[in-house]
Protein backbone atom coordinates (compact mmCIF):
# COMPACT_ATOMS: atom_id res chain seq x y z
CA UNK A 1 0.00 0.00 0.00
CA UNK A 2 1.45 3.65 -1.30
CA UNK A 3 2.33 5.63 1.84
CA UNK A 4 1.36 9.43 2.13
CA UNK A 5 3.75 11.97 0.79
CA UNK A 6 5.15 14.49 2.89
CA UNK A 7 5.64 17.90 1.56
CA UNK A 8 7.36 19.89 3.77
CA UNK A 9 7.26 23.99 3.80
CA UNK A 10 8.54 27.39 5.27
CA UNK A 11 6.08 30.06 5.45
CA UNK A 12 7.89 33.37 4.17
CA UNK A 13 6.77 36.54 6.29
CA UNK A 14 3.39 38.26 5.09
CA UNK A 15 2.28 34.82 3.73
CA UNK A 16 -1.09 35.37 4.78
CA UNK A 17 -4.10 32.69 5.55
CA UNK A 18 -2.95 28.99 5.72
CA UNK A 19 -5.34 27.61 2.87
CA UNK A 20 -4.18 30.22 0.41
CA UNK A 21 -0.68 30.15 1.22
CA UNK A 22 -1.38 26.01 0.47
CA UNK A 23 -3.22 26.89 -2.43
CA UNK A 24 -0.29 28.94 -4.10
CA UNK A 25 2.31 26.43 -3.16
CA UNK A 26 0.07 23.40 -4.28
CA UNK A 27 -1.38 24.82 -7.33
CA UNK A 28 -2.72 21.02 -8.03
CA UNK A 29 -4.01 20.22 -5.40
CA UNK A 30 -8.06 22.27 -5.18
CA UNK A 31 -8.80 24.16 -2.26
CA UNK A 32 -11.36 22.24 -1.06
CA UNK A 33 -9.29 19.16 -0.44
CA UNK A 34 -6.52 21.19 1.00
CA UNK A 35 -9.22 22.75 3.43
CA UNK A 36 -9.87 19.09 4.15
CA UNK A 37 -6.76 17.87 4.81
CA UNK A 38 -6.02 20.47 7.51
CA UNK A 39 -8.77 19.96 9.07
CA UNK A 40 -8.24 16.29 9.33
CA UNK A 41 -5.15 16.64 11.00
CA UNK A 42 -3.09 15.97 7.55
CA UNK A 43 -1.42 19.36 7.90
CA UNK A 44 0.16 20.84 10.80
CA UNK A 45 2.18 24.14 11.93
CA UNK A 46 5.14 23.57 13.60
CA UNK A 47 3.53 20.19 14.86
CA UNK A 48 0.37 21.49 15.83
CA UNK A 49 -3.12 20.77 14.40
CA UNK A 50 -4.56 24.03 13.29
CA UNK A 51 -7.34 25.59 10.88
CA UNK A 52 -7.37 26.53 7.38
CA UNK A 53 -8.13 30.01 8.40
CA UNK A 54 -4.79 30.42 10.44
CA UNK A 55 -2.99 33.34 9.72
CA UNK A 56 1.01 32.50 8.97
CA UNK A 57 3.22 35.14 10.43
CA UNK A 58 6.29 33.79 8.98
CA UNK A 59 8.83 31.13 9.64
CA UNK A 60 6.34 28.38 10.66
CA UNK A 61 7.43 24.97 9.60
CA UNK A 62 4.59 23.27 7.66
CA UNK A 63 3.97 19.69 7.09
CA UNK A 64 1.62 18.36 4.58
CA UNK A 65 0.94 14.59 4.36
CA UNK A 66 -0.70 14.31 1.13
CA UNK A 67 -2.49 10.71 0.71
CA UNK A 68 -1.80 8.43 -2.04
CA UNK A 69 -3.50 8.92 -5.52
CA UNK A 70 -6.76 6.74 -5.74
CA UNK A 71 -5.98 4.16 -8.65
CA UNK A 72 -8.21 5.92 -11.44
CA UNK A 73 -10.82 3.78 -12.85
CA UNK A 74 -11.38 6.36 -16.22
CA UNK A 75 -12.17 3.83 -19.35
CA UNK A 76 -9.95 4.62 -22.63
CA UNK A 77 -11.91 6.47 -25.48
CA UNK A 78 -11.26 6.46 -29.54
CA UNK A 79 -11.36 10.10 -29.41
CA UNK A 80 -9.21 12.00 -32.23
CA UNK A 81 -6.29 14.13 -30.80
CA UNK A 82 -3.40 15.56 -32.10
CA UNK A 83 -0.04 14.83 -30.13
CA UNK A 84 2.65 17.35 -30.85
CA UNK A 85 5.52 15.22 -28.80
CA UNK A 86 5.52 12.17 -27.36
CA UNK A 87 8.12 10.41 -25.09
CA UNK A 88 8.79 8.40 -21.97
CA UNK A 89 8.24 11.34 -19.50
CA UNK A 90 5.59 13.63 -21.26
CA UNK A 91 3.16 14.39 -24.05
CA UNK A 92 2.27 17.66 -25.76
CA UNK A 93 -1.27 18.11 -26.77
CA UNK A 94 -3.01 20.34 -29.54
CA UNK A 95 -6.23 20.59 -27.51
CA UNK A 96 -9.04 21.49 -29.66
CA UNK A 97 -11.88 24.23 -28.40
CA UNK A 98 -14.88 22.54 -27.04
CA UNK A 99 -12.89 19.65 -25.53
CA UNK A 100 -12.85 19.52 -21.52
CA UNK A 101 -8.99 18.68 -20.43
CA UNK A 102 -10.01 16.21 -17.84
CA UNK A 103 -13.44 14.75 -16.13
CA UNK A 104 -15.42 16.88 -13.53
CA UNK A 105 -19.09 18.04 -12.53
CA UNK A 106 -21.14 17.84 -15.89
CA UNK A 107 -18.10 16.27 -18.06
CA UNK A 108 -17.67 12.73 -17.08
CA UNK A 109 -16.89 11.39 -20.41
CA UNK A 110 -15.29 12.69 -24.00
CA UNK A 111 -12.38 14.91 -22.17
CA UNK A 112 -8.78 14.91 -23.36
CA UNK A 113 -7.59 12.55 -20.25
CA UNK A 114 -10.39 9.87 -21.75
CA UNK A 115 -8.50 9.97 -25.26
CA UNK A 116 -4.88 10.33 -23.83
CA UNK A 117 -5.64 7.18 -22.33
CA UNK A 118 -6.30 5.59 -25.48
CA UNK A 119 -3.58 6.68 -27.66
CA UNK A 120 -1.09 6.35 -24.47
CA UNK A 121 -2.23 3.94 -21.57
CA UNK A 122 0.52 5.12 -19.17
CA UNK A 123 0.34 9.03 -17.46
CA UNK A 124 1.64 9.96 -14.54
CA UNK A 125 -0.68 9.31 -11.10
CA UNK A 126 0.33 11.90 -8.78
CA UNK A 127 -2.62 14.33 -7.88
CA UNK A 128 -6.33 13.55 -7.98
CA UNK A 129 -7.27 10.02 -9.61
CA UNK A 130 -9.49 12.00 -12.17
CA UNK A 131 -6.41 14.09 -13.92
CA UNK A 132 -3.61 11.80 -14.63
CA UNK A 133 -0.75 13.63 -15.32
CA UNK A 134 -2.22 17.13 -15.45
CA UNK A 135 0.17 19.96 -14.96
CA UNK A 136 -2.47 22.67 -16.73
CA UNK A 137 -5.30 23.52 -17.98
CA UNK A 138 -7.31 25.04 -20.65
CA UNK A 139 -10.35 26.43 -20.49
CA UNK A 140 -13.00 24.01 -22.45
CA UNK A 141 -13.37 26.90 -24.92
CA UNK A 142 -9.80 27.30 -25.33
CA UNK A 143 -7.36 25.78 -28.10
CA UNK A 144 -3.56 24.89 -28.14
CA UNK A 145 -0.94 24.07 -26.73
CA UNK A 146 -0.73 21.75 -23.56
CA UNK A 147 1.66 19.30 -21.64
CA UNK A 148 0.90 16.55 -19.75
CA UNK A 149 3.28 14.20 -17.32
CA UNK A 150 3.73 10.44 -18.17
CA UNK A 151 5.03 9.80 -14.72
CA UNK A 152 5.38 10.79 -11.32
CA UNK A 153 8.79 12.71 -11.48
CA UNK A 154 7.71 14.42 -14.95
CA UNK A 155 4.60 15.46 -12.71
CA UNK A 156 5.91 16.96 -9.77
CA UNK A 157 9.00 18.49 -11.74
CA UNK A 158 6.67 20.11 -14.18
CA UNK A 159 4.40 21.69 -11.40
CA UNK A 160 7.13 23.07 -9.92
CA UNK A 161 8.56 24.75 -12.94
CA UNK A 162 4.71 26.56 -13.46
CA UNK A 163 4.49 27.22 -9.57
CA UNK A 164 7.73 28.88 -9.79
CA UNK A 165 6.45 30.59 -13.96
CA UNK A 166 9.42 29.40 -15.26
CA UNK A 167 7.09 28.00 -18.17
CA UNK A 168 6.77 30.42 -21.49
CA UNK A 169 2.97 30.62 -22.86
CA UNK A 170 1.72 33.12 -25.27
CA UNK A 171 -2.00 33.35 -26.50
CA UNK A 172 -3.82 35.00 -29.76
CA UNK A 173 -6.80 36.84 -28.55
CA UNK A 174 -9.65 38.30 -31.14
CA UNK A 175 -11.01 40.85 -29.09
CA UNK A 176 -13.61 43.65 -29.29
CA UNK A 177 -12.70 47.07 -29.51
CA UNK A 178 -8.48 48.23 -30.02
CA UNK A 179 -6.75 48.95 -27.49
CA UNK A 180 -5.21 52.54 -26.70
CA UNK A 181 -1.72 51.43 -26.67
CA UNK A 182 0.35 49.01 -28.64
CA UNK A 183 1.07 46.91 -25.55
CA UNK A 184 -0.04 47.24 -21.92
CA UNK A 185 0.62 44.76 -18.72
CA UNK A 186 -2.54 43.82 -16.76
CA UNK A 187 -2.07 43.20 -12.87
CA UNK A 188 -4.75 42.29 -10.14
CA UNK A 189 -5.95 39.67 -7.83
CA UNK A 190 -8.39 37.10 -9.21
CA UNK A 191 -10.95 35.52 -7.03
CA UNK A 192 -14.42 34.23 -7.27
CA UNK A 193 -17.22 36.23 -8.63
CA UNK A 194 -19.42 37.07 -5.57
CA UNK A 195 -22.88 36.68 -7.47
CA UNK A 196 -21.94 34.56 -10.50
CA UNK A 197 -19.94 31.38 -8.73
CA UNK A 198 -19.10 30.43 -12.99
CA UNK A 199 -17.08 33.44 -13.40
CA UNK A 200 -13.88 35.05 -11.77
CA UNK A 201 -13.60 39.22 -11.40
CA UNK A 202 -10.35 40.97 -9.69
CA UNK A 203 -10.59 41.56 -6.11
CA UNK A 204 -9.30 43.80 -3.78
CA UNK A 205 -8.76 40.89 -1.30
CA UNK A 206 -8.65 37.28 -0.96
CA UNK A 207 -7.96 36.55 -4.62
CA UNK A 208 -4.37 35.58 -6.10
CA UNK A 209 -2.01 37.29 -8.34
CA UNK A 210 -2.15 37.77 -12.01
CA UNK A 211 -0.67 39.50 -14.40
CA UNK A 212 -0.93 39.57 -18.32
CA UNK A 213 1.34 41.07 -20.81
CA UNK A 214 -0.28 41.96 -24.35
CA UNK A 215 0.69 43.23 -27.46
CA UNK A 216 -1.68 44.49 -30.39
CA UNK A 217 -1.11 42.59 -33.39
CA UNK A 218 -3.87 43.91 -35.83
CA UNK A 219 -6.76 46.04 -35.98
CA UNK A 220 -9.64 45.73 -38.59
CA UNK A 221 -13.53 46.58 -38.50
CA UNK A 222 -13.59 47.26 -34.82
CA UNK A 223 -11.88 44.24 -33.56
CA UNK A 224 -8.24 43.24 -32.72
CA UNK A 225 -5.88 40.18 -32.58
CA UNK A 226 -3.95 40.42 -29.42
CA UNK A 227 -0.55 38.56 -28.36
CA UNK A 228 -1.26 37.72 -24.60
CA UNK A 229 2.15 36.32 -22.52
CA UNK A 230 0.77 35.13 -19.27
CA UNK A 231 3.45 35.88 -16.39
CA UNK A 232 0.94 33.66 -14.04
CA UNK A 233 -2.21 31.46 -14.66
CA UNK A 234 -4.65 31.87 -13.10
CA UNK A 235 -8.24 30.71 -14.01
CA UNK A 236 -10.06 32.76 -16.45
CA UNK A 237 -6.84 34.96 -16.36
CA UNK A 238 -6.71 36.29 -19.88
CA UNK A 239 -10.26 36.29 -20.27
CA UNK A 240 -10.87 38.44 -16.83
CA UNK A 241 -8.15 40.69 -17.76
CA UNK A 242 -9.04 41.77 -21.03
CA UNK A 243 -12.88 41.58 -20.23
CA UNK A 244 -11.53 44.68 -17.40
CA UNK A 245 -9.56 46.63 -19.69
CA UNK A 246 -12.97 47.35 -22.04
CA UNK A 247 -12.04 44.14 -24.76
CA UNK A 248 -13.84 40.81 -23.87
CA UNK A 249 -12.73 37.96 -26.20
CA UNK A 250 -15.13 37.78 -29.15
CA UNK A 251 -17.47 34.82 -28.60
CA UNK A 252 -16.33 34.27 -25.32
CA UNK A 253 -19.95 32.53 -23.14
CA UNK A 254 -19.44 33.99 -19.87
CA UNK A 255 -17.55 37.39 -20.18
CA UNK A 256 -18.37 38.86 -23.43
CA UNK A 257 -22.47 38.18 -22.88
CA UNK A 258 -24.25 41.14 -24.17
CA UNK A 259 -21.60 42.29 -26.70
CA UNK A 260 -22.61 41.93 -30.92
CA UNK A 261 -20.03 41.84 -34.06
CA UNK A 262 -19.92 44.69 -36.03
CA UNK A 263 -22.43 44.44 -38.50
CA UNK A 264 -20.65 43.60 -41.27
CA UNK A 265 -19.35 40.26 -39.71
CA UNK A 266 -22.70 39.49 -37.94
CA UNK A 267 -23.28 36.24 -39.74
CA UNK A 268 -20.79 34.99 -37.44
CA UNK A 269 -22.25 35.43 -34.33
CA UNK A 270 -23.91 31.45 -35.05
CA UNK A 271 -20.91 29.92 -35.93
CA UNK A 272 -18.41 31.12 -32.86
CA UNK A 273 -19.70 28.69 -30.33
CA UNK A 274 -16.50 29.56 -28.37
CA UNK A 275 -14.10 32.55 -27.03
CA UNK A 276 -11.56 33.25 -30.04
CA UNK A 277 -8.52 32.39 -27.13
CA UNK A 278 -5.65 30.08 -28.70
CA UNK A 279 -2.69 28.90 -26.97
CA UNK A 280 -0.07 29.29 -29.73
CA UNK A 281 3.22 29.13 -27.45
CA UNK A 282 4.15 26.55 -24.99
CA UNK A 283 7.97 26.28 -24.31
CA UNK A 284 9.60 24.87 -21.03
CA UNK A 285 12.82 23.10 -20.14
CA UNK A 286 12.18 19.02 -19.94
CA UNK A 287 11.87 17.99 -16.49
CA UNK A 288 14.01 14.72 -16.65
CA UNK A 289 16.40 15.28 -19.61
CA UNK A 290 16.75 19.06 -19.37
CA UNK A 291 17.16 20.16 -23.17
CA UNK A 292 14.88 23.20 -24.26
CA UNK A 293 11.43 22.67 -25.85
CA UNK A 294 9.15 24.96 -27.69
CA UNK A 295 6.04 24.05 -29.36
CA UNK A 296 4.26 27.36 -31.92
CA UNK A 297 0.74 25.71 -32.92
CA UNK A 298 -0.82 27.67 -35.47
CA UNK A 299 -4.68 28.32 -34.60
CA UNK A 300 -7.51 26.18 -35.71
CA UNK A 301 -9.46 26.79 -39.10
CA UNK A 302 -12.12 28.34 -37.99
CA UNK A 303 -10.08 31.16 -36.08
CA UNK A 304 -8.23 31.53 -39.18
CA UNK A 305 -11.03 31.61 -41.31
CA UNK A 306 -13.14 34.74 -39.13
CA UNK A 307 -9.53 36.26 -39.29
CA UNK A 308 -9.24 36.37 -43.07
CA UNK A 309 -13.12 37.58 -42.95
CA UNK A 310 -12.89 40.75 -40.62
CA UNK A 311 -9.33 41.12 -41.90
CA UNK A 312 -7.13 40.87 -39.36
CA UNK A 313 -3.46 39.25 -39.91
CA UNK A 314 -2.42 36.18 -38.02
CA UNK A 315 0.78 35.96 -37.90
CA UNK A 316 3.09 33.09 -39.78
CA UNK A 317 4.32 29.90 -36.79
Amino acid sequence: MPSATEVRLVAPAGAGRLDRFLADQLPDESRTRLAALVKSGAVTVDGARVRPSMRLAGGERILVLLPPPEPTSLEPEEIPLELLHVDADLVVVDKPAGMVVHPARGHRTGTMVHALLHHLPRLGQGGEACRPGIVHRLDKGTSGALVVARNDLALRRLQAAFSIHDVQREYLAVVYGEPRFLEGRIESSLGRHPRDRLRFTSVERGGRRAVTHWRRLSSAGGLCLLSCRLETGRTHQIRVHLLEQGHPVVGDPLYARGRRLPVAFAGWAERLEHQLLHARLLAFQHPIGGQQLAFDVPPPELFREFCDAVGLQVPES
